[in-house]
């Protein structure tokens, strides 16, 4: 149904405007790996969207490397540095944990910003190749061609929903693993699981791992969609939206991370009649979901339970 909405609605702003929806369904999706299948509160995934992004401008400013290959490379290399922060990271819980990932996401920021001589330092990377794919064509006979995605929107739009279709199967084959039933041991109760025999740290660090790959591949859409990037394109505003997303769509459910994302990607348009009051409608809007829907839209019940759960007394 998704993939006839160009059909429906021709508009280049609306296309543009659902590609980058599309990219905060992604990152949503990834970050919920970690927050609502692990229950680990990570405040810094916007450094691993960043790292995905810089590393296929780098590759394809000074390597010209392809967009389909450095789609993976930079999955890859968010992905050790996901491994590198999540060693130390995950030996601390709660609040520290918090602060740990917290610290990590504006090292990275404030990295990119005064490392000039490879990143630009605040002017970012420009001229950042778009992706290219080979197209059949017709002159005079049949062949192929090599040929941009451009400027249009509509090439990105249906690149972002097959990036989206292939990681919900991937998420949703992986809950239904061993894998995917160790992280909800670990998140209800890890003392527990790890009485079980479950690996604790190494389940731990595997989720934080996945969830830097799926960051670091938007990145690289990103980068490419937008043909620069910039360090104030990955501040902390954008690692608690993202954790807002998951929170409002319900952790722990991969649609309901989309859901969320797909709302709060929206609602800034949706408001923006009401410029001056639209972050105050948006804040008492969050404030009335998480008083009556604290599981989140989609969230399931036990979340609920947990968030309900009356406190003993003398505890």
């Amino acid at each position: 149904m998704l993939a006839l909405f160009p059909l429906l609605d021709r508009n280049a702003y609306h296309l543009d405007l659902a590609t980058g929806v599309g990219i905060y369904v992604i990152l949503a999706m990834g970050l919920n790996v970690v927050v609502g299948f692990a229950g680990l509160l990570n405040l810094g995934y916007a450094a691993f969207f960043a790292i995905g992004a810089y590393v296929y401008a780098l590759l394809s400013l000074h390597a010209h490397t392809p967009f389909w290959i450095g789609l993976p490379i930079s999955g890859v290399v968010a992905m050790g540095f996901g491994f590198v922060i999540g060693l130390p990271a995950i030996r601390v819980r709660g609040d520290y944990l918090a602060i740990t990932t917290l610290g990590f996401g504006e090292i990275v920021r404030i990295a990119f910003n005064n490392l000039s001589a490879w990143t630009g330092g605040p002017n970012g990377l420009l001229g950042i190749e778009r992706p290219k794919i080979w197209a059949p064509t017709w002159k005079g006979h049949f062949g192929f061609e090599l040929i941009s995605f451009g400027v249009s929107a509509l090439p990105y739009f249906y690149l972002v929903l097959v990036l989206i279709a292939v990681i919900a199967f991937f998420l949703f084959r992986l809950m239904d693993s061993k894998f995917g039933r160790a992280l909800v041991a670990i998140r209800e109760d890890e003392l527990a699981a790890s009485c079980m025999g479950i690996p604790v740290v190494q389940i731990k660090l595997c989720a934080f791992g996945i969830s830097s790959f799926i960051a670091g591949l938007a990145g690289c859409v990103f980068a490419a969609k937008q043909t620069i990037v910039t360090p104030d394109s990955f501040d902390f505003i954008l690692s608690v939206l993202i954790l807002a997303m998951v929170v409002l769509g319900g952790m722990g459910n991969i649609w309901g991370a989309a859901l969320g994302a797909v709302v709060l990607g929206f609602l800034p348009e949706i408001l923006r009649e009401f410029a001056a009051y639209r972050m105050l409608i948006f804040g008492v809007l969050m404030i009335l979901v998480m008083i009556f829907r604290p599981q989140g839209i989609l969230g399931g019940q036990l979340i609920r339970r947990e968030l309900t759960r009356p406190i003993k007394e003398g505890s």
